[in-house]
């Protein structure tokens, strides 16, 4: 069993088990994986090990390896902030933007896209200085000045929890994106059905599960980096 294969049967066996605890299907939760760490040659073993759902969180790493890969066979997802100048390199190669939080990506996004790019809207649910996102205020007004585009759908929500060891605040900070999420859904807007919550990365991913997350965000602790050896 190489490096890949043990990585991936532990976080499986962590994933299963934070859903047993939620008494959640296993298929409910998509893990990303993330792969900004690592090589084009390093990901086609990370898609071979069957993941094919991928994460990117700079414009370079993502036209490099969305070029590579036939666009049938991955789905790549954009996690890092965008610039409004940068959508036109991101668009090309990703089928779904992680962090949409301004208005003048999202017209940048309905002006160029040549098919509907699924979006989760970025929400600062810990009201930290340091992080970006929406204020939980300002969510409901903005996803409602989307109404009228043809080519954005808002799908979820995501948030980052603070870099902490106390659970209590990284699940409420989780919590909080989940009655968001819950509230923007019951409004079955067409525009913005938001079902998901894009939510946890590799330290804190069983406590987003637990709290609801639909997709997972997780890199090294799944896919190694290019310092740590082949897989």
């Amino acid at each position: 069993m190489n490096e890949l294969d043990k990585r991936k049967r532990e976080i499986e066996e962590r994933i299963q088990a934070a859903c047993d605890r939620a008494g959640r299907e296993r298929s409910s939760v998509q893990v990303i994986a993330v792969t900004k760490s690592i090589s084009t040659e390093r990901t086609e073993e990370v898609v071979r090990a069957g993941y094919v759902q991928l994460g990117e969180n700079r414009p370079e790493g993502l036209m490099e390896k969305g070029s590579h890969f036939p666009e049938q066979s991955v789905e790549w997802h954009f996690i890092g902030n965008v610039q409004s100048r940068r959508v036109k390199d991101i668009l090309p190669h990703a089928q779904v933007i992680h962090s949409l939080q301004t208005m003048s990506v999202a017209k940048q996004i309905e002006n160029r896209a040549e098919r509907v790019i699924d979006c989760f809207v970025q929400v600062n649910t810990s009201e930290e200085d340091s992080k970006s996102g929406l204020a939980i205020d300002e969510v409901k007004p903005f996803i409602e000045q989307l109404q009228s585009f043809e080519r954005l759908r808002v799908v979820g929500l995501m948030t980052m929890a603070p870099f902490t060891e106390d659970e209590a605040i990284i699940r409420q900070t989780f919590r909080t994106l989940a009655t968001l999420q819950r509230e923007i859904e019951a409004l079955q807007l067409q525009h913005a059905p938001c079902h998901f919550l894009s939510m946890g990365m590799s330290n804190d991913f069983e406590i987003a599960i637990e709290e609801g997350a639909t997709h997972i965000r997780i890199g090294t602790a799944l896919v190694g980096s290019e310092s740590g050896g082949s897989l």
